[in-house]
């Protein structure tokens, strides 16, 4: 049985085990933000999904993340789609995500319907990576 519930407090060494990224004192933000979901299967919890508001008023997804043994069955797409009703919900109009062009999530994205729209390129040295693109959806 599939559950998606908001992110809580006793789910953060889950959460660590797969978002590297993610300042602690961010976690707590998203809390308390409702900012973040995790995906449970039996109660297991499974993947997780993490998003803020680009420009203070587009919904951005900024880590989905399913862990490798549930990957490829369809978790992710599942995740997505919750994270894209809920933002419906609460009266937002598109939604945005974003991978490096050297990551094959790209694909996945376009899969769901999301479109290109834009990238950056950081080249500062000790900062630099492959390029972020981003994509959008209309909801």
């Amino acid at each position: 049985m599939l559950e998606i519930r908001y992110m809580e407090i006793n789910d953060k060494n889950f959460w660590y085990s797969l978002d590297k990224h993610l300042p602690e004192k961010e976690f707590f933000h998203k809390v308390r933000d409702r900012e973040g979901y995790v995906l449970l299967e039996n109660s297991i919890p499974i993947g997780i999904l993490r998003y803020n508001l680009f420009w203070d008023n587009t919904p951005f997804c900024t880590l989905l993340f399913i862990a490798d043994e549930y990957q490829n069955k369809g978790y992710g797409k599942y995740l997505m789609k919750h994270w894209e009703r809920d933002m419906k919900v609460q009266g937002y109009g598109m939604v945005l995500t974003s991978t490096q062009v050297n990551e094959e999530a790209q694909h996945f994205y376009r899969k769901l319907g999301y479109k290109d729209c834009g990238g950056l390129l950081i080249d500062i040295p000790g900062y630099q990576q492959p390029m972020e693109m981003f994509l959008s959806k209309k909801l």
